[in-house]
């Protein structure tokens, strides 16, 4: 390795380059240089632990590292939060195709909450356009640029994280930087992903993106309320994705998509709770699962209720 790269080695580059196992050797002999390793805040995040694995002090310390980063960044007061899965709550979620006007409001309003890079333009949710009667999925489209919708003719599926009860994104994670929450979100510890994109091959969704270069958000822009396993701002290198908007959903609130749909086409709940709407729809519409031959069993249910 060149000297002049051993000053921007990261935590993410550093384990795809040596991998966990062989630290105590790397520190040991390798010949790297001082320079190699960062120090003061980059030390204690290099070395932090796995989410599932810090203690109370631990996510204290981190918390207040990132409100300080971000403060000094942004120049805004952030609120950052490490809830954890409810009890006896399995969240689920349903999208009534026959009211869907492919509006994307849902779109934009994802991209707000969840501090979506804008440049690169980052976006976890898709809305694909399909003729009336069909469903190729190779011939839908989700570039449409329509002057006004709906469209005679067409309809839309919007597609994002499926939160799979058998995902295969968390299989194939050699860091297992993802894994699946009591409550049914698909989590990431963005700290802990190497950039190895695997997940990325794995879903057979095409729901996680990936972040080429340091993501991009306006100040004016920036959501302040934040969960460290959702729409905390990300870094240059990692893997991310829709997570049902843990930082509202894990507080008693309703994903930022269902609140903007304009036409209640976006239904969420807990499915443990037999009175909850997304119960009601599983019980009483014909829905179904994208891609239900792959066993993934998502969260994430259709139906055309007229």
């Amino acid at each position: 390795m060149k000297k002049k790269d051993a000053n921007v080695m990261s935590r993410r580059a550093f384990l795809k380059a040596s991998g966990v196992a062989s630290t105590s050797l790397a520190l040991g002999g390798c010949g790297l240089g001082e320079n190699f390793f960062p120090s003061g805040d980059d030390l204690k995040e290099f070395v932090q632990r796995h989410f599932n694995e810090m203690r109370p002090g631990d996510i204290d310390q981190m918390r207040q590292r990132l409100l300080k980063r971000y403060k000094e960044k942004y120049g805004r007061d952030f609120v950052l939060g490490t809830e954890a899965p409810m009890p006896n709550v399995m969240f689920a979620y349903g999208l009534d195709l026959s009211r869907c006007i492919g509006c994307r409001r849902c779109v934009y309003a994802c991209v707000q909450e969840n501090n979506q890079s804008r440049r690169p333009e980052i976006q976890w949710i898709r809305v694909l356009r399909f003729k009336k009667g069909d469903m190729n999925f190779e011939e839908s489209e989700h570039y449409y640029d329509a002057p006004v919708v709906p469209e005679e003719g067409y309809y839309y599926m919007p597609v994002q994280c499926q939160q799979c009860e058998n995902p295969p994104c968390v299989k194939v994670c050699p860091t297992k930087a993802t894994w699946k929450d009591a409550d049914g979100i698909v989590s990431i510890d963005y700290n802990w992903c190497i950039g190895c994109r695997y997940c990325m091959a794995a879903c057979p969704y095409w729901a996680r993106r990936f972040n080429f270069a340091e993501p991009e958000i306006p100040r004016e822009q920036i959501n302040t309320n934040l969960h460290y396993l959702g729409n905390r701002p990300r870094m240059a290198g990692v893997v991310e994705k829709c997570t049902f908007c843990v930082q509202r959903t894990r507080r008693g609130r309703y994903p930022a998509c269902v609140e903007v749909c304009p036409v209640g086409a976006r239904k969420f709940g807990n499915i443990l709770d037999p009175n909850s709407e997304i119960s009601h729809v599983i019980e009483r519409q014909r829905v179904f699962r994208l891609k239900e031959d792959l066993n993934t069993q998502s969260k994430f249910y259709y139906f055309f209720s007229i």
